[in-house]
């Protein structure tokens, strides 16, 4: 499939830059004009729908954004998603000047954010690229079918978990406003009707047919994450549901990675240039495919691995020449809190050494922290060694080469890892059981610590489960879906970390703020009805 999607994107590309390529308003994308495009390719239109979580437009890196008004390089799926939900919490800071980058940092968004705007927009401008689809070749291949109305529901989902309220529409028409209730009502029906016409689960690597695409253990996770977070969504907690979901796919085809090559440990080379080529490729339940001639793009692990990375970073350990595994791609923005740090070193004495020592030192593989000529307090927002620094995402190959393109990144993003599976089962057990992790919990969450030659334990409360979370998941995406579950992001929470709500020592905010402001120029579909507090 990675050669699939990646050489077929030129046809999507010819076709969509017909009339596809803006988004101003939510849901309002051009469709084709049948005056300007005579012929329709299904499996062009099939991997557009895939390649807009890959790529900002259909030209790669350098080439026309398909969102107006924002860059190329920062209205990147995945770009936004993390910066939506890994700057606002304990886990990340960035020090550029770029707008929206500080009112991130210090939870003060509001309806004029930026990069809110650009991810509202790529979330809708991606929903209907899938309407697109469903409208043209809906009856082409059941399967296909089935896949596009999943990436359309991941869409939602996020959507939803956002901004609460989201504009809805199945077909290429006006969307109307859903509440969140009724948005989780939908996605759910969704995806268990999608569910049937989906691929069997089947770990894969790049070099095996259908790589890339997503199959039911798609569906079943996502379910597991929709159930997990339901309370917050609806009110009423689906833990007995988000559980079974989530045993679904631990019980499926795809697994841990626990192969080590090299001298790389089995964690890091989820995260490496060839993590589709190498067995870290099984874990991966929907890899978003990289490629540094291919799908170029300055978001996606581009942007997780060069703007954590400045030029006195080393990641790998023989070659002290090199920084990340590319060339001149040390952007020096994103670095972990001391609140991050602490979660693997508890009276933050983590020693100023590089990465691959300070996994030794911490007695953990997934402490893949940089700490050389560092300051561990993030004192100054604008200074990058004012914070340890992250080479969890890097270019080089288990065999210790670089990618095979200079500047672009090959490393695939997965979107989902089977490890999520696991901490959903634990902690949704965890909170059927009084708050303690069952026997069962306990060995899943302890498989994970295994593969990261850490501690096992016999017990876990749910605070243990939500630092295990930080553990295994930081710098992917999802850190403050996972604070506001627990009660530890907006509101009185009796948790801060440095720059929370805008001063160094850290302070509370409302919790209004547990959902992002409806972007000014999206008001008027929602009748010019703002998200309570803003």
């Amino acid at each position: 499939m990675k050669q699939f999607i990646k050489n077929i994107l030129p046809v999507a590309g010819l076709i969509l830059a017909l009339g596809m390529t803006s988004c101003t308003k939510d849901l309002d994308v051009t469709p084709l004009d049948p005056n300007l495009s005579t012929e329709v390719s299904p499996e062009g239109l099939f991997n557009k729908c895939y390649a807009t979580i890959a790529m900002a437009g259909n030209g790669g890196g350098n080439g026309d954004c398909d969102i107006d008004g924002i860059d190329g390089g920062t209205s990147g799926y995945v770009r936004q998603m993390w910066n939506a939900n890994e700057l606002p919490t304990d886990e990340a800071i960035n020090g550029w000047g770029d707008d929206g980058i500080e009112q991130s940092c210090f939870n003060t968004y509001d309806e004029s954010h930026p990069m809110l705007n650009g991810y509202f927009a790529r979330l809708t401008t991606s929903i209907t690229y899938c309407n697109q689809y469903l409208a043209i070749a809906a009856d082409y291949d059941a399967t296909m079918t089935a896949e596009v109305r999943f990436l359309r529901a991941l869409h939602y989902y996020l959507l939803m978990d956002a901004f609460g309220r989201v504009p809805f529409a199945e077909t290429l028409s006006d969307p109307v406003i859903l509440s969140r209730q009724e948005a989780f009502d939908w996605i759910e029906k969704e995806l268990k009707e999608i569910e049937p016409n989906l691929s069997t689960p089947k770990a894969k690597k790049s070099t095996d047919s259908n790589y890339g695409r997503v199959d039911q253990a798609a569906a079943w996770i996502l379910l597991s994450r929709l159930y997990l977070n339901a309370e917050v969504y609806t009110g009423t907690p689906r833990w007995s549901d988000a559980a079974t979901y989530a045993k679904k796919v631990m019980d499926s085809d795809y697994r841990l990675n626990t192969t080590s090559v090299n001298g790389w440990s089995a964690y890091q080379m989820l995260f490496m240039g060839d993590n589709g080529e190498s067995d870290a490729a099984y874990e991966g339940i929907f890899p978003i495919l990289c490629d540094g001639l291919k799908t170029t793009s300055w978001g996606t692990t581009q942007f997780l691995c060069a703007g954590s990375f400045d030029s006195d970073m080393h990641a790998n350990p023989n070659d002290q020449n090199g920084t990340n595994g590319l060339s001149g791609q040390v952007w020096g923005g994103n670095r972990a809190r001391p609140t991050l740090i602490q979660k693997f070193f508890p009276n933050l004495d983590a020693p100023q050494v590089p990465a691959y020592d300070m996994i030794v030192a911490a007695g953990d593989d997934r402490a893949i922290f940089d700490g050389v000529g560092r300051e561990i307090n993030n004192l100054d927002r604008a200074t990058f060694k004012n914070g340890y620094a992250i080479a969890k995402f890097i270019n080089y190959k288990s065999d210790g080469s670089s990618g095979h393109d200079a500047t672009f990144m090959d490393a695939d993003f997965f979107f989902f890892r089977k490890a999520e599976a696991y901490l959903t089962y634990a902690e949704a057990t965890a909170r059927q059981s009084g708050g303690s992790a069952t026997a069962e919990g306990v060995k899943a969450i302890n498989a994970l610590r295994a593969r990261a030659h850490a501690t096992q334990r016999t017990g876990y409360s749910l605070n243990d489960i939500l630092d295990e979370w930080a553990r295994e998941f930081y710098f992917e995406g999802r850190r403050r879906v996972d604070l506001i579950r627990f009660g530890k992001f907006g509101g009185n929470t009796g948790y801060t970390w440095q720059w929370k709500g805008g001063t160094y020592a850290g302070r509370n905010f409302d919790t209004f703020r547990n959902i992002y402001a409806i972007p000014a120029s999206q008001l008027p579909t929602y009748n010019n009805e703002q998200n309570p507090g803003y």
